[in-house]
């Protein structure tokens, strides 16, 4: 039996149902909602996640996979307390999103390194006991040079990849899809022996270039088309998003694909972007759920291959049966 940790504990991985697979409750920056407090308000913003997620729970989602990172903001006691009372599971991440903290880039190994996503997943988070899910990693242009990879964005993938493989706990990443940077992950990864059926390669749905998103496909990993609806930033909009997944199913390969929306709850840094719902995504975490499914059963999609997407590939990704 496999299980995944989630805030509240293992839960066989073949429970855990809808599950949307790149998700935040909340984002900020490394050590903000605790260093300026007045930026945050705990109960509001735990209401607020309650409230969300509830309504998503309603909807039939089972599980989020929370990929808020450190240097994301990551908040233990937030998560804590959503979980609590959220008719939901949570799932929480270790790894490092795209603002490697300095003391990290110039002065770790990736064994270092690996060591403490480990001991994340393996002993608890910040003392709270609660043990990472996922790891989340990302390479975004600002990544890529004239020789590769910038240095700092190597070590987090490899120490990435070390995890993964000491503990079985899978990656799922952010990219820049315009920009191809999956495929640099994924030289590292193989680099490093991961096996590339653990691996979510994220932000997917931010191109419409098949030959990029086959070549993610051939190698075993997951496509993470959790960009919707999509559009704020630019990039295809959601019915275009939604005919790209009807294309990736007509080719067979509905159970490699997942879809979420890479909702950010509540944003103090991007509050007209995706924060407080509006124009962009008025259905936050039902999105999926309200839109894209009921457009890919008009386009003929079948619910076999819709609970392939939306339950059989992540419990697969997260190693069950």
């Amino acid at each position: 039996m496999a299980t995944v940790n989630t805030v509240l504990g293992p839960v066989d991985a073949n429970d855990l149902g809808f599950t949307l697979m790149h998700e935040h409750i909340r984002e900020s920056s490394a050590g903000v909602p605790y260093t300026f407090p007045e930026l945050f308000d705990h109960e509001e913003d735990v209401a607020r996640g309650v409230a969300a997620l509830n309504e998503a729970a309603a909807e039939g989602v089972g599980t989020i996979v929370d990929v808020t990172t450190m240097d994301l903001g990551r908040d233990m006691r937030l998560l804590r307390d959503v979980a609590a009372r959220a008719d939901i599971n949570i799932v929480a991440a270790t790894g490092l999103w795209l603002d490697i903290p300095r003391a990290i880039a110039q002065g770790s190994t990736p064994d270092q390194l690996a060591g403490a996503f480990i001991r994340e997943i393996e002993v608890g988070i910040e003392g709270t006991g609660i043990k990472a899910g996922v790891i989340k990693v990302a390479t975004d242009v600002e990544h890529i040079t004239e020789n590769g990879l910038a240095g700092p964005n190597d070590l987090v993938l490899r120490a990435a990849a070390r995890a993964c493989k000491h503990t079985g706990v899978p990656i799922t990443t952010h990219t820049s899809s315009i920009a191809k940077t999956g495929d640099y992950q994924l030289a590292v990864f193989e680099q490093e022996g991961v096996d590339l059926r653990r691996v979510c390669i994220g932000h997917s749905n931010d191109t419409d270039d098949l030959d990029y998103l086959l070549g993610i496909i051939n190698k075993g990993c997951f496509l993470g088309m959790d960009h919707f609806p999509g559009g704020a930033r630019g990039g295809p909009n959601w019915e275009e998003r939604t005919q790209l997944v009807k294309q990736l199913v007509d080719l067979g390969f509905a159970g490699q694909v997942t879809m979420s929306h890479d909702f950010g709850g509540w944003r103090p840094a991007l509050p007209e972007v995706v924060g407080r719902r509006g124009a962009n995504n008025p259905d936050g975490y039902c999105f999926v759920s309200r839109n894209v499914l009921p457009r890919l059963r008009e386009l003929g999609v079948s619910e076999e291959a819709i609970r392939t997407m939306t339950v059989d590939a992540p419990r697969r990704f997260f190693g069950g049966g």
